[in-house]
């Protein structure tokens, strides 16, 4: 049932399923987020909190749907990015963002 996957108040996905993704692209390489084995890079900006911010990328006003869309083509907003697109397709997006928006 999908519904057991959504986090109340936050975007549809699987959290879990998202945390575990962010480990497996290598996300933490670069970030630091809350709850991701090994994810402590310093070359990124830190993760925790980036539902709550105004935009993305300091160019891409933040929304579940954007954060989607920055997670699959960040050069797509903006070309200068350190951000590499790493193939991520929508459904592994959605469960990434489902995670990212509450990570404290």
């Amino acid at each position: 049932m999908l519904a057991a996957c959504d986090a109340p108040g936050g975007p549809p996905g699987d959290r879990e399923g998202g945390r575990l993704l962010l480990r497996q692209f290598g996300c933490g390489q670069c970030h630091r987020i809350p709850g991701v084995a090994d994810a402590q890079g310093e070359s990124g900006p830190p993760l925790a909190r980036v539902g709550e911010r105004v935009y993305l990328g300091g160019v891409l006003p933040n929304s579940p749907a954007n954060m989607a869309q920055w997670i699959r083509d960040p050069r797509r907003f903006d070309p200068r990015t350190q951000m590499p697109a790493l193939g991520v397709t929508d459904g592994q997006a959605r469960d990434m963002v489902a995670y990212l928006w509450q990570a404290r």
